[in-house]
Formats: C-alpha cells, structure tokens, sequence
C-alpha cells in the first residue's frame, strides 16, 4: 500500500464530513437550533477539509458574510492543492 492509497481517501472523507456539517450548520441556522461551533469548521479545513468547507459554503450559502471564511477557505484550499501536488510528484 502506497501513500497515495492511504491519503486520497482520508481527503475525500473529511472532505465529506466538511461539506455534511456545511449543511447541517446552515440547517440548525434556519431553525434557531445550537450551531456547530466556527471552530469545528476551521480544524476540518486545516486537517484537509477545506474543499468540502468551501463547497459546502457555495452549496447552502452558508458563513458567506465571514470575511475569514471567504477568504481562508480559498487560501486553505489553494495551500493544501500545492502540498498534494508535492506529495504526488516527490513519491514518482
């Protein structure tokens, strides 16, 4: 088993988990219900999340008005795009 097959699954699930408790947020916003605290949403995105952070964003309209998201998802995803690449390239 190489890298790749341990870290391509690992993003898509947290990716996935990101993008879920997007909408489960915004959910739980409209019906005045506890919300999942800010700081649940960065860790994903900083552990590799931050596509389905952004997505799920775009998707449900969701923490649009945060300055911090809108711009640090972005750079997150931007960031983590170049240490995947690394990553690819430095194992051939």
């Amino acid at each position: 088993m190489n890298d790749l097959e341990v870290i391509l699954p690992y993003l898509i699930g947290v990716n996935i988990v990101s993008l879920i408790l997007m909408g489960i947020d915004k959910r739980k916003a409209k019906k005045q219900q506890y919300r999942i605290p800010e700081r649940t949403f960065w860790m994903l995105a900083i552990i590799g999340g931050s596509f389905g952070s952004f997505l799920g964003m775009r998707l449900y309209h969701h923490k649009t008005k945060h300055r911090s998201f809108m711009v640090g998802m972005p750079v997150l995803m931007i960031l983590h795009f170049i240490i995947f690449l690394y990553v690819i390239f430095s194992m051939s």
